[in-house]
C-alpha cells in the first residue's frame, strides 16, 4: 500500500511539473511543446538538487513499465489511416527508420562522450 501511495504521489510531481510547463509555454510563447519543457524543468530540479531522484524514481518505474498503454493511440491511427499507409507505407517506414537509426546513434555518442569525461574525472 505504501509503494502504491508513493508511487501515486509521484505521478502528480510529474502532472505538476507538466502544468506548470504548459503555462510557461502559453505566458512566455515557448515554440516547444509542454512536455519537452517539463523534462528539462525535471532535469534542472534533478541536477541542482531541487528535486532528489529518489522523490520520482518509482513513479518514472511504473510509467516506463506501463508504457505500451501510450503506444494505443498510435495503433488505431494507424487502423483509421490504414489507405494512407498503402499508399506512403514505405516512405513512412524509411523517415521512421532513418530517424530512429539516428537518435540511437547520437544517443550512443553522448552516452560515450559523458562516460568517457566521467573516466577523465574519476582519475583526476
Amino acid at each position: 500500500m505504501k509503494l502504491f501511495l508513493i508511487t501515486g504521489l509521484q505521478l502528480i510531481i510529474y502532472i505538476v511539473i507538466f502544468i506548470i510547463a504548459g503555462q510557461l509555454v502559453d505566458y512566455f510563447s515557448i515554440p516547444l511543446p509542454a512536455n519537452i519543457i517539463g523534462m528539462l524543468l525535471l532535469f534542472i530540479m534533478i541536477i541542482t538538487g531541487l528535486l532528489p531522484v529518489k522523490f520520482v524514481k518509482q513513479g518514472a518505474t511504473f510509467l516506463l513499465s506501463e508504457m505500451l498503454l501510450f503506444f494505443v493511440p498510435a495503433v488505431v491511427a494507424i487502423i483509421n489511416y490504414f489507405d494512407i499507409l498503402e499508399k506512403e507505407g514505405i516512405r513512412i517506414i524509411a523517415v521512421i527508420a532513418l530517424s530512429t537509426i539516428i537518435v540511437l546513434a547520437t544517443t550512443a555518442w553522448v552516452v560515450d562522450k559523458l562516460y568517457n569525461y566521467e573516466l577523465k574525472k574519476a582519475v583526476k
